[in-house]
């Protein structure tokens, strides 16, 4: 055999497996490059958690339960709420109401007009959320996505308008002014629609903080996701740290805790189901909450896309009178 031969000879195996090698390591060096085998990938599921003081904890007990959407099919994991969350709630919302409060009106219809602004940059998703959890279709969803915008531009239009409405200027017999003033109750329990995951929590959560009041909402517990993304949306807007908080769970296991809690001021138990309304207001007695019951056939029977379930008086539902009296002249 000549040298060249030889040579020749030497270097096919090493040809052969250098064919080779390609295929057996195609995949790993994708995946090693940040590409995927056969141009699949995994989704990148979405967590979701709490929204309490402006920021994401997870639940403090570590558990979650499975939100199913209207055909059955596991949807995701949500974080299942405790009393210690609810306390930590309360807490973040009592730390923001002084400064919440005492914003200007017209501040606070800016900020919630900037809330319908991001919604609008993310209403695909909402749609597309609320399609999965509550089974409608998506003209349907579009239009509950839609009214729950502008329920938010609808309410800031108020900010500045609604003591007008729910104050007043007293004939009073005597040289002195007499004014009757709306101020915010304070720290306020928000029950969610358990139907209405998007429209009916934005229908009663707007009027409680339009006028300066902060809000502990208990989402729906079957169907939370939308509210999740809408404090996504609460987060990135210019909606100060505290003034919503949001907890999802069982509310077997949240609202008695909510009801019952010293240092919240009133509760909006509209959602709640009728049947435990008679324990409820018991426990909102016991500090002496201003309480607004729930409807005697449920919330889940209301139209939330009709216009009489947004009114500048449910914003008084949250407020206290104050009467201020000034002398006239010197």
């Amino acid at each position: 055999m000549s040298p060249r031969t030889r040579r020749v000879a030497a270097t096919a195996p090493a040809k052969r497996a250098a064919s080779v090698l390609p295929t057996r390591t195609a995949a790993p060096l994708a995946i090693r490059n940040g590409g995927s085998p056969a141009g699949q990938r995994l989704d990148v599921r979405k967590t979701y958690k709490l929204y309490i003081g402006g920021a994401f904890p997870r639940t403090e007990s570590g558990r979650a339960y499975e939100i199913h959407g209207a055909k059955g099919e596991l949807l995701a994991n949500a974080c299942r709420g405790t009393r210690k969350d609810i306390r930590d709630a309360v807490r973040a919302a009592r730390t923001a109401l002084p400064a919440w409060s005492a914003r200007t009106a017209f501040n606070r219809s800016q900020i919630l007009y900037r809330i319908a602004e991001l919604m609008e940059g993310r209403r695909d998703q909402f749609v597309s959320e609320l399609m999965a959890a509550e089974g409608v279709g998506r003209q349907r969803a579009t239009r509950l996505t839609d009214a729950a915008i502008d329920r938010w531009v609808w309410y800031a239009g108020w900010a500045d308008k609604f003591s007008q409405v729910n104050g007043s200027v007293n004939p009073v017999n005597g040289s002195y002014f007499n004014f009757s003033v709306p101020e915010p109750s304070g720290v306020v329990g928000v029950i969610a629609p358990e139907a209405s995951s998007l429209l009916g929590l934005v229908s009663r959560l707007a009027p409680v903080i339009v006028s300066g009041n902060c809000a502990v909402v208990l989402a729906s517990e079957t169907r939370p996701l939308p509210a999740v993304t809408l404090t996504e949306v609460l987060a990135t807007s210019d909606v100060p740290g505290g003034v919503v908080n949001l907890i999802t769970g069982l509310r077997c296991e949240l609202v008695l805790h909510l009801a019952g809690h010293m240092d919240v001021n009133a509760l909006d138990a509209y959602g709640l189901d009728p049947a435990q309304g008679v324990a409820v207001e018991e426990l909102a007695t016991e500090n002496v909450k201003r309480l607004v019951r729930p409807p005697s056939n449920g919330a889940d029977a209301v139209d939330w896309l009709d216009p009489r379930t947004q009114s500048p008086y449910l914003i008084g539902e949250f407020t206290e009178t104050k009467t201020v009296w000034h002398p006239i002249g010197s």
